[in-house]
């Protein structure tokens, strides 16, 4: 596999964001694509120090993002997790080893204990990553996202302190 690496979301990566959330195919799973005053308003907030927005980097080229941050869950507040891929770089694992990098960092950092990812049930590709990675299916919920849009999403749960699966 290629060299993946992960670099704070920076001011040069919208076109990179548009590829991701303003195509329909990449939002199809999420509500639909997002519209240019979105992406900009998007643009913004992963591009501040300490979003927890990073963009995939694979062989030199930017080619996804992947994310963590806080989230009030189940009456606690935990990590969650996301991940994108475009299209030209799927399916050679480079979700995983991004993720992975992200995690450890979530893992070295101690603040909570769990991760979440809420992948749509209808996102086999998504779901798959969760298992790859050592998350534990926990139930199928409501999830709103965006704002105003109600998905059907299976909840992964990671528990940090547990043993990192063998990639």
């Amino acid at each position: 596999m290629a060299e993946v690496r992960i670099e704070p979301w920076g001011t040069g990566d919208r076109p990179l964001l548009e590829q991701l959330v303003g195509d329909p195919a990449m939002m199809e799973h999420l509500g639909g694509p997002e519209s240019a005053e979105k992406i900009a308003d998007r643009q913004g907030r992963y591009e501040q120090p300490g979003s927890g927005m990073f963009k995939i980097v694979c062989d030199g080229a930017g080619c996804g993002s992947v994310g963590i941050w806080e989230r009030e869950w189940r009456d606690r507040t935990v990590w969650e997790t996301g991940w994108s891929v475009i299209p030209s770089f799927q399916g050679r694992g480079i979700a995983v080893a991004a993720t992975s990098l992200v995690l450890a960092r979530a893992r070295e950092s101690g603040e909570h204990r769990f991760v979440h990812a809420f992948p749509a049930v209808d996102n086999p590709a998504s779901n798959a990553i969760c298992r790859r990675l050592g998350f534990t299916l926990l139930e199928v919920c409501r999830f709103e996202y965006p704002p105003g849009n109600w998905l059907q999403c299976n909840d992964w749960q990671l528990d940090l302190g547990g043993v990192q699966p063998a990639l």
